[in-house]
This record gives C-alpha cells, structure tokens and sequence, in this order.
C-alpha cells in the first residue's frame, strides 16, 4: 500500500525549507504526504499567527500542486497537540495495514523522548527522520536503545509493514528558519527567496509578523 505521511508543525509562517523537505521525502517514500498545523505545540512557543491565519498561508502555499495536501485534525482538536493523539486519530481512520510515517527533523527527534506517550508513536508509525548532509542527530541513550532496533535504511521496508522502523533520510540544506523570516518582516524587511512566492504576492498573509501587527 501507498504510505500515508504527515508533516508537522506550528508553520509560524510556512517557508521553503518547510515545503522543500516534505516535496523531497514525498517523492522519496512515494507516499502522500499531508502537513498538519499544530494548535497547541506542547514543545515550543505559542504561535504567533492565529490558526485561521497559518492556514491561509498553507493553502496559498500548497496552491497548484496535488503531491502535499494540508489536514487540519489538530486545529479542530481541544487541547495540546500531542503527535500520539494526531497518529492514533490517522490509525483509526486508515486502519491498521496501510504504513503510517510520522516525518520528523533531526533536531526534534532528538528530543522524542519528552514527548507524550512517545514509545508508543512506534507501535502507530513509522519515523522518517529528515536530516541534512552531515548531520547526525545527537539522541539520548533512551531513545538510542529503542532506535536501535528499529533503524532501517531500505525504504521498501516502510512500504512492507505498518509501523515500527526508523529511516533517515538526507534533504536539502537550506538552512531556513521561521524564527528568522519572521524577524525580517517585523524590520519592515521582505523575506523573499525565503517563503513560497503566493504569501508575498498576497500583503494581508504575512501581516501577523509585521512591526505593530500585535499592537
């Protein structure tokens, strides 16, 4: 069966780098891959665009193109937007043969062991940890012990099963943060090359990170 996988994130604002990635693990797993706006990240900042407005920006993103669709479970579900809740919810309605990927940056995998029933997220999916060139994710030696025996490096065999193998996959370096556009455009300055050309060409989608823009 075609994999089901899911990319998320607060997406504060969506940015190449964000859609670059998840094209490229797209086309590499040959799976249809969905982009979930978090509600309530339990791991970082509030975000500070409103949910309507993020998913604005994600659908003007998205625009013109079938491989990346949005799923918008965690912005209609009450409370913190646990990937356990989110991958469970995906479980129920995909049933329990189709393989499920859970699309992770290096840098977040690394900290999976303080998340919310993280063990069992292995049991739900499998994790195609994205990397780039060089980089090796640093894991605590809980989280190293469960990868262990869960490390593939042959995608079919994220195609053969439901759940429970580990791959790294190596995209592009861009280097792009949102903490850094959003900063540009709170100078007065345009981050252009840096987010998808439809939030530039429409002035009201990145107004949330202008100067003033929250009094």
């Amino acid at each position: 069966m075609r994999p089901l996988a899911i990319f998320g994130g607060t997406f504060d604002p969506v940015h190449i780098g964000h859609l670059r990635a998840a094209w490229e693990a797209s086309e590499a797993l040959a799976a249809e891959v969905r982009l979930v706006p978090a509600k309530i990240p339990p791991h970082r900042p509030q975000p500070i665009a409103s949910a309507d407005e993020r998913v604005a920006m994600l659908r003007a993103a998205l625009a013109g193109q079938d491989r990346l669709q949005l799923d918008l479970r965690e912005l209609d579900r009450a409370g913190p937007s646990y990937t356990f809740d989110t991958l469970k919810s995906l479980r129920a309605e995909i049933g329990g043969r189709r393989p499920l990927v859970l699309m992770i940056g290096a840098d977040a995998f690394a900290g999976l062991s303080t998340w919310h029933r993280w063990r069992e997220l292995f049991e739900l999916a499998h994790v195609c940890v994205l990397t780039r060139p060089a980089q090796i994710p640093a894991m605590p030696d809980e989280l190293a012990a469960v990868v262990a025996s869960r490390s593939t490096e042959d995608i079919a065999e994220l195609h053969a099963e439901p759940a429970g193998r580990v791959l790294d996959m190596v995209v592009s370096a861009l280097g792009i943060s949102a903490t850094r556009i959003r900063a540009l455009l709170a100078a007065g300055r345009e981050p252009r090359w840096l987010v998808p050309q439809a939030l530039l060409d429409d002035p009201v989608l990145l107004e949330p990170y202008r100067r003033g823009s929250r009094g």
